[in-house]
């Protein structure tokens, strides 16, 4: 949909409407037979036509262009009121930046930014409405600390919420001790696994270096009666020696 052309300052040339729904065009796309159209009508035209609305000729979807740039600098500077005129806004300004203005619109209608509030209110009162909205937050003048609603005043009793607090954080607390507790049970389980893995494999590399020893020990006492007989031998062949 386009522009209301009531809300324009002054003539609007026809070829500025939108051959759909007459108003001044919104986001405009041409037909290659120069028809302009706002992207909104004709999308929705094209979903159950395949032909222009002015001249019945056949168009497309993909046929679309944007508009002349002498038609966008018409249509850019022509001159418009806010669409919050009813609410007293009295800016006139152009197509081109009334967007830019009505974000930025003292009079437009927004929401209370107060969690649980459905009033809507001018921008301009809305500091004023904060001040008094009913789901406004503040902290307890009774100095317990806590944040409460307005509408939660009278219910409100410092005494129960600092016992539930307090409640809430011995829970915590033995939640965190439970889980520092399974934590560190579960550390040392795992380094009494590695200790244990540790110690079978020491216990092997020792039964090793016991076999080894046993098996030099074999050696040195083979090597030493070796020895033993080589020197008998060698006596034996000295006393030969002699008696020759």
């Amino acid at each position: 949909m386009g522009y209301d052309i009531e809300r324009f300052v002054g003539y609007v040339n026809e070829g500025l409407l939108c051959s759909i729904c007459r108003d001044v065009l919104e986001d405009p796309l041409q037909a290659p037979c120069e028809h302009a159209f706002c992207t909104a009508c004709i999308h929705g035209w094209l979903v159950h036509h395949s032909n222009c609305p002015e001249d019945r000729q056949t168009i497309d979807v993909s046929l679309l262009r944007p508009l002349y740039r002498y038609m966008k600098n018409d249509l850019n500077r022509l001159q418009l009121r806010c669409k919050n005129r009813e609410y007293g806004c009295e800016m006139v300004c152009s197509l081109e930046s009334i967007d830019r203005h009505e974000r930025e619109c003292e009079y437009s209608q927004i929401p209370c930014s107060n969690a649980g509030c459905t009033v809507q209110i001018e921008r301009r009162n809305l500091d004023g409405h904060l001040a008094v909205c009913e789901y406004r937050s503040r902290e307890c003048p009774n100095g317990c600390g806590y944040t409460i609603l307005s509408a939660e005043d009278t219910q409100h009793n410092c005494v129960a919420e600092l016992r539930t607090e307090l409640e809430l954080l011995r829970s915590e607390m033995i939640c965190r001790v439970e889980e520092a507790k399974h934590e560190m049970e579960s550390r040392l389980d795992s380094q009494r696994r590695h200790m244990v893995q540790k110690e079978s494999v020491l216990q092997n590399e020792i039964e090793e270096l016991k076999s080894q020893m046993s098996r030099m020990m074999s050696d040195v006492r083979s090597l030493m009666a070796a020895e033993r007989q080589h020197r008998q031998e060698l006596e034996q062949a000295e006393l030969e020696k002699r008696e020759l």
